[in-house]
Formats: structure tokens, C-alpha cells, sequence
């Protein structure tokens, strides 16, 4: 397993979910971290203090990864504070709940917004962090897609295929640039947790986190940890593999079938 101690990881969208779960487990094995946010302040300071509080140091960051310039002002304000960036977790991301028949529920500009922070974003934030990792002679990203990707389901027909392109994304990127960065992939299925509670309201969550334990044959679904553990072993396992994608669901794609029209 590679040793992450003192190395360096910005963790995008990290002030809650996925994104925290992983900042916090990334400083657990001492890796120093960049706490992402774009609006929630107050939660992305309780969680860089949770990752000081393991002994590493952190850089508070408030930026929208759909902006080029905040993407590359994040990437110049980590080597101005550490000198280097080892790792990258595009974990920021955007949606808007919308039934796939309901195909006068999304616009033009839903799409645009989707992508922007879903692909666009990841885009802009591999693009800055590149040159600096290109010069150290190694560096690692992994991108958060879903299991949307793969299975063209999921909270809307937009989201999913930004998710799709995110994936597409990965594997070009992947052979753009290597052997010096690894990139790959990790595909969530449902997330327990807050995000998905809120889009969904508690009836329909309940349902959805029911049905899709019915369709898992590990009869589980994620949480955020889950998620963070498969993160972590694309940047501390072996560092031969590179574009690939790893699907976290505990088998439910296995068994896609989308909940019924209410």
C-alpha cells in the first residue's frame, strides 16, 4: 500500500457526504487536505477542524469547481501553502431531480448547469493541477461518477449522462496523461445520507434506499464512508491501474430495474 503521509489531496465538495467522509479518511493515514466548499461554509470548517484534530494541516477553500478561474486559484493557493499536490478528488457535484419521462422537466440550461460542475469541473481542476504533478513525476485523481453512468438511472436523465461523460472523461485523461498521473473512477450507487434525503423527501428515500437493498444481491446499500474507502484504495492501492472505474453498490447494478412511475 503507498504511504500518503505529508502528501497533499484536494478533496472538491468537501463540505458534507462523500466529499467529507473522504477528507477526514484521507487525514486519518496523514495526508494533508484542502476542504472544498461553494456555499456551506460553516460545515467545511467543522470538518477541516475534524481533519486537524488527526494531526494534519488543512486549507479551507471556497470555490466553484465550474469556474476556471477558482479551480486554478484553488490549485495556486495549495502550492503556495505545501509546495506540491499528489492527490485530487473530483468529488463535486450537482443535479436536479427530475423524473426520466419527464421530458419537459429539464432545459437546456439544467443541462449546462449539470455539466458544468459534473464534468466541466472536473475537467478544469485536472487541467490545473496537471503541470504540478507532471513536474514531481507522479499524481493521482479519482473521479466521482455514479452507477448512473453505467446504468442510465438516477435522480435525472441529465445528471445521468453527465455522470456517463464523466467516465468517458476519465478514460481519455487516462491515456492523455500517463504514465505521470493515474486517474480513474468510482461509481456510488444510492448514498445514504442527507443529499439524496433532501431531493427525494423521506417517503420516496425510505422507498428508493428499500428497493434498491432488495435489488443488491449484498442486500446493502452505500453511505459516505463505503464510498471514501474506494476512493482510498485508487490512491493507496496499486499504482499500476489506471482508467478504470469501480462500481460501489453492493451488486444492485447487477439487478437494475428503475422504481415505477407514481
Amino acid at each position: 500500500m503507498k504511504d500518503i503521509r505529508g502528501a497533499v489531496a484536494i478533496v472538491t465538495g468537501s463540505a458534507s457526504g462523500v466529499g467529507a467522509a473522504t477528507a477526514r479518511l484521507l487525514a486519518s493515514q496523514g495526508c494533508h487536505v484542502v476542504v472544498n466548499y461553494s456555499r456551506s461554509e460553516e460545515a467545511a470548517r467543522t470538518v477541516a477542524a475534524e481533519c486537524e484534530a488527526l494531526g494534519v494541516e488543512t486549507l479551507l477553500c471556497q470555490a466553484d469547481v465550474a469556474d476556471d478561474a477558482a479551480c486554478r486559484d484553488m490549485v495556486a493557493q495549495a502550492l503556495d501553502k505545501w509546495g506540491r499536490v499528489d492527490i485530487l478528488v473530483n468529488n463535486a457535484g450537482t443535479t436536479k431531480f427530475c423524473e426520466h419521462h419527464r421530458l419537459d422537466g429539464l432545459d437546456a440550461e439544467d443541462f449546462q448547469t449539470i455539466y458544468g460542475v459534473n464534468v466541466i469541473g472536473p475537467y478544469q481542476m485536472i487541467r490545473a493541477v496537471a503541470p504540478s504533478m507532471q513536474a514531481a513525476g507522479q499524481g493521482t485523481v479519482v473521479n466521482v461518477a455514479s452507477t448512473a453512468a453505467i446504468t442510465g438511472i438516477g435522480s435525472s436523465v441529465a445528471y445521468a449522462a453527465s455522470k456517463g461523460a464523466l467516465v468517458t472523461l476519465s478514460l481519455s485523461l487516462a491515456r492523455a496523461l500517463g504514465p505521470q498521473i493515474r486517474i480513474n473512477t468510482v461509481c456510488p450507487g444510492f448514498i445514504q445520507g442527507e443529499w439524496l434525503r433532501k431531493g427525494l423527501g423521506d417517503e420516496q428515500y425510505a422507498a428508493a434506499k428499500a428497493h434498491n437493498e432488495r435489488q443488491a444481491p449484498l442486500g446493502v446499500t452505500a453511505d459516505p464512508e463505503t464510498v471514501a474507502d474506494a476512493i482510498l484504495c485508487f490512491i493507496t492501492g496499486p499504482q499500476i491501474v489506471t482508467g478504470e472505474t469501480l462500481i460501489v453498490d453492493g451488486g444492485r447494478h447487477l439487478n437494475t430495474v428503475p422504481l415505477a412511475r407514481r
